[in-house]
């Protein structure tokens, strides 16, 4: 994937994961922190393919 790719289906899943948090279930809000924590990391990613000019 490219970087404008990885970095939108960040925003997306950050997105996500943060109204999932907002739920009265514990189990829900524990899912929400996972998918938010996994939209940083495929946010990052996309920074590093942006520097590395999308070869990774």
């Amino acid at each position: 994937m490219g970087e404008l790719t990885d970095k939108a289906k960040g925003n997306f899943k950050e997105a996500k994961g943060e109204l999932k948090q907002k739920s009265n279930d514990p189990q829900t809000r524990a899912e929400g922190r996972a998918e938010e924590a996994e939209g940083k990391v495929d946010q990052a990613k996309g920074e590093v393919k942006g520097k590395m000019g999308n070869d990774i």
